[in-house]
């Protein structure tokens, strides 16, 4: 696993899963995280603070009279307190742990272009949570993937309903947003002059004359206090046009937004 891969690291399947009311399955994965681990966070935060602005691109960016830190909490990442900050810290950063989990424990291509044109900060961007990719050559084949992700978060307090079902209710409108996701993707891709990922995203815009497996997954991620298998277990998939096939993930870890709140304030002091 490379150094700026090893926050993964801390994600550990429990071996126990979750049964839903529909015969679904879910895995409950726990994230075991040691934020005094001065080397993964440091790698961590880079990694993380790289999704709103590159640090290539920082220097240019940012106005003058601002520091790199200051540009980075007022003015990219969403704030800390106030109105739906604290809300889109939570949801972003689930987001992008969901997606390392793609990329590092399971071979997927994810493009990471969700975060850094935002026009608000404070909300979260338009279109599917995770796009993901696999099996993606030169000439296109049936057995090229693309598993769209719906990821909810519950990062404090108590379980208030079945925040796995939220994911699986909003998986049901990725069907008819895809399009429109795919195509922000490659807009974005084509900005950073990717053309090799930009390519590979194409593909799948075109599944009526290369077809290809669609599939789709909903996960959720919990603090511990918000963790209780009995209210996840009512979730069901039996109305999601995939049913028992719905790719299912359950996350759960101590004193989540203290993490979170630790790992923003880390990518912009370290920039």
């Amino acid at each position: 696993m490379l150094l700026t891969d090893q926050h993964v690291g801390w994600l550990e399947h429990t071996g126990e899963h979750i049964t839903l009311s529909c015969g679904a399955s879910a895995p409950i994965y726990s994230f075991n995280h040691d934020a005094n681990n001065q080397t993964v966070m440091q790698a961590w935060a880079r990694h993380f603070r790289n999704h709103y602005c590159s640090d290539l691109n920082l220097p240019m960016l940012k106005p003058d009279n601002m520091t790199k830190a200051k540009y980075l909490l007022e003015l990219k990442f969403p704030s800390k307190i106030g109105g739906s900050g604290p809300a889109t810290r939570s949801g972003d950063f689930a987001e992008i742990l969901v997606a390392d989990y793609l990329t590092y424990l399971h071979g997927y291509m994810v493009p990471r272009t969700r975060y850094d044109r935002k026009t608000i900060t404070n909300e979260s961007t338009k279109g599917s949570d995770v796009i993901a990719f696999k099996n993606v050559s030169d000439k296109p084949t049936r057995s090229d993937e693309m598993l769209i992700y719906e990821v909810k978060a519950k990062l404090t307090g108590n379980a208030k309903g079945s925040r796995l079902q939220d994911a699986i209710d909003d998986s049901q409108k990725d069907e008819v947003r895809i399009a429109e996701s795919l195509n922000a993707i490659k807009q974005r891709l084509f900005d950073l002059r990717d053309f090799d990922n930009m390519n590979k995203v194409g593909r799948f815009q075109s599944g009526e004359d290369h077809p290809y497996q669609r599939k789709y997954g909903a996960a959720t991620v919990l603090t511990s206090s918000a963790f209780d298998q009995a209210i996840l277990a009512t979730s069901s998939t039996k109305e999601h046009p995939a049913g028992v096939d719905v790719d299912l993930l359950v996350i759960q870890g101590e004193d989540f937004m203290k993490l979170v709140h630790a790992l923003y304030e880390r990518a912009a002091n370290e920039a």
